[in-house]
């Protein structure tokens, strides 16, 4: 029996699995749910740097003025543990400069006490890493509402969108518009976080910290608008996240002419070797 129906067997499961595959192309499908985070969210803003491009480069008048926003705005609540104070130098900072700013620096370096064998802090020093505000994760999350700040070493790196993801988080603080709340009278926004439609989730627990024009008193005398400090703190993180961007700017040019100039006399050579000869 079983060797009379064996040669059936095969062709009728794989037109039973073609059967099945066509059954559930052609079902009805469950249309997707939308949610307020879909309907609402916005992709970052358009935003150029000098830093953009293959050959771009630095501000460095920029980097100082977003490492001033950083310094008097963020570094309250954000760490930049990847950063060396010394690694200021990069920008323009003298020697000197770099010294003043590790050693007047609001937070301190966990050290301990030689004499007690007790923790204590001492003034930074330029070989040291900016020190984060909180003395560990616990006591970060108490002071944010449960909410962990992100170390921005890293941050236009790791957000999509990179440093215009930075620049239209901090200056998309809104109001929740009517038409979410009509839509989806659910999502509104609890007291204790903030709208933004930038935000993943567009409920942010940091409050807006740039909250006016002139927070910061730029010394070059650039007028210091929210979009202009955005801006700057923004191109500062990106150098953050990648300080030997200028470097592989400039190694990526001369790869580039080396191969140009090798294919050039590659194919001189082809030439000057198979000139005399019939194909």
């Amino acid at each position: 029996m079983l060797r009379f129906f064996g040669p059936f067997i095969a062709p009728i499961v794989g037109l039973g699995f073609v059967l099945a595959l066509t059954v559930a192309f052609f079902m009805p499908r469950e249309a997707a749910q939308v949610t307020a985070q879909h309907e609402f969210h916005r992709e970052p803003m358009e935003l150029h740097l000098a830093s953009d491009g293959p050959f771009g480069r630095f501000d460095r008048q920029q980097l100082q003025r977003g490492f001033q926003v950083y310094k008097e705005v963020c570094s309250a609540c954000h760490s930049l543990s990847l950063v060396a104070f010394h690694d200021l130098e990069q920008i323009g900072f003298t020697k000197a400069e770099v010294k003043a700013i590790a050693n007047q620096w609001a937070t301190e370096q966990p050290s301990i006490n030689p004499d007690t064998g007790e923790p204590a802090t001492r003034k930074n020093l330029a070989s040291d890493k900016f020190p984060s505000p909180y003395a560990n994760e616990t006591a970060a999350r108490a002071a944010n509402n449960n909410a962990l700040p992100p170390d921005l070493s890293l941050i236009t790196k790791s957000r999509e969108g990179h440093a215009a993801y930075v620049h239209s988080l901090l200056i998309g603080y809104q109001d929740q518009p009517a038409e979410l709340l009509k839509k989806f009278p659910d999502a509104k926004t609890p007291p204790s976080l903030h709208y933004n439609p930038y935000f993943a989730n567009l409920n942010i627990a940091m409050p807006p910290p740039l909250a006016a024009d002139g927070q910061v008193t730029y010394a070059d005398g650039t007028n210091a608008t929210r979009d202009q400090m955005a801006q700057d703190v923004a191109a500062f993180l990106t150098w953050t996240a990648e300080p030997k961007l200028e470097n592989r700017h400039r190694a990526g040019i001369a790869v580039v002419l080396f191969l140009l100039v090798t294919t050039i006399l590659a194919y001189l050579a082809y030439r000057n070797i198979w000139a005399d000869k019939k194909h």
